[in-house]
């Protein structure tokens, strides 16, 4: 029979699990800069590493603080009806109950496939999107295992720990990028340690974004493993969960 695993220490797991991946990411971008100030001169890539901070500063501010919007209005979503979407709102209610968070705002997408999203930049400016399919195929213990799905999102502020690495994988692109590009002005020399090192700065430069990429992907699973632990904590009941994704997986297999 095969050990049950207790949410708390998933939940535990995972997060630290995230965190070691984040630090991956780190010294990605730490040997980057290291390589390409080999190359260069030290204060060329101390003025790009300031250019670069700024615009990825702005760019988070901005996303940030209109995640919300940016990720409704992206999708045409609409804002769901307390009247016609009862099931919906009762069902989100009783969750912020249980799980000591605020009542986030709820939106409706029309399609008919079954799905959902969290955002918003912390728990008091979150928001809620399902779409038409989830609240038709869905009975009620699988909705609100996947809206205590979307909480437990968050409540672990998902939002702004993604946004955070994708800054970070965003700024090694960038590095990247100006490097490789940077060579093309670098006169030649026949120094052959110089020579090496620029070798290894393009074969580190192309294979970093690829690297943070697959990083990124595993940061992202490890978030869902903790969402989906936060659900068994939120609402008791994980069968509620597993018969969605049932659900969900069958809605995606090829006909």
């Amino acid at each position: 029979m095969a050990e049950r695993i207790d949410f708390r220490d998933q939940i535990s797991s995972n997060k630290t699990k995230s965190f070691f991946l984040m630090a991956v990411i780190f010294a990605v971008i730490i040997f980057l800069g290291y390589i390409i100030s080999l190359v260069f001169d030290p204060s060329f890539f101390f003025i790009i590493m300031i250019f670069a901070s700024l615009f990825s500063i702005f760019y988070v501010w901005f996303t940030y603080y209109n995640s919300d919007k940016i990720a409704i209005s992206s999708v045409g979503a609409k804002i769901a009806s307390k009247t016609q979407h009862k099931v919906y709102y009762d069902l989100v209610e009783g969750l912020t109950l249980a799980s000591g968070l605020p009542i986030p705002k709820l939106y409706i997408m029309e399609s008919k496939q079954i799905n959902a999203f969290a955002t918003g930049r912390d728990p008091h400016h979150s928001v809620i999107c399902v779409t038409e399919g989830a609240l038709e195929k869905l009975d009620k213990k699988e909705l609100e295992g996947v809206l205590a799905h979307e909480l437990g999102h968050i409540a672990s502020y998902d939002i702004r720990y993604m946004t955070l690495v994708a800054v970070m994988v965003g700024m090694i692109s960038i590095l990247s990028e100006l490097f490789l590009r940077s060579l093309w002005f670098k006169n030649n020399d026949n120094n052959r340690v110089q020579l090496i090192l620029m070798v290894i700065g393009i074969v580190f430069a192309i294979a970093a974004p690829i690297i943070v990429f697959f990083v990124q992907m595993a940061i992202s699973r490890k978030r869902e493993y903790t969402a989906d632990a936060s659900a068994v904590k939120f609402t008791r009941y994980p069968q509620g969960l597993i018969g969605a994704l049932k659900k969900i997986k069958a809605g995606n297999a090829p006909p």
